[in-house]
């Protein structure tokens, strides 16, 4: 989205952290993080809370339904790890898998038909947050999202 360089969460003291399966059942967990990040930071607005939360559970829901092979048996491999982080003027994520390469332009995030079964996720936190940045590094997908506290994004 920016061409900024925004320090990721996983470098930012104060941050919460996990590394786990990335299963289904991982959603959960990341949303008490995430309510976790409001008790601690009550200064936080709704707006805020509302349009990073659905964006770091919308990116996390495309790492664990489409980071992996469909054969793979083993889910135990299958490893993220998040970090969340609140600065005094932004929100910041990044989440990293062991999954397959991810073949997109962010820049291209589009809302699909509204008949359309999936593919929102990637638009929705597009337009939802400030940056969004997905990057290949050896063999780890990052995303990293900012949420800039009190923008209009």
């Amino acid at each position: 989205m920016t061409d900024d360089v925004q320090p990721a969460a996983d470098a930012l003291v104060g941050r919460l952290e996990l590394s786990a399966p990335a299963t289904p059942e991982i959603m959960d967990l990341v949303h008490g993080m995430v309510e976790h990040l409001w008790e601690t930071h009550p200064d936080i607005g709704e707006r805020d809370r509302a349009r990073f939360e659905m964006s770091v559970i919308e990116i996390l829901g495309n790492i664990v339904e489409h980071a992996y092979a469909a054969e793979e048996s083993h889910p135990s491999t299958r490893r993220f790890q998040i970090a969340l982080a609140v600065t005094d003027d932004r929100l910041v994520a990044r989440l990293a898998d062991n999954g397959l390469p991810v073949g997109l332009d962010l820049s291209g995030a589009v809302m699909p038909d509204e008949l359309a079964e999936s593919g929102r996720g990637l638009a929705l936190a597009t337009a939802a947050l400030d940056d969004l940045a997905y990057h290949r590094v050896g063999e780890r997908n990052l995303w990293d999202l900012m949420c800039l506290r009190g923008s209009s994004a």
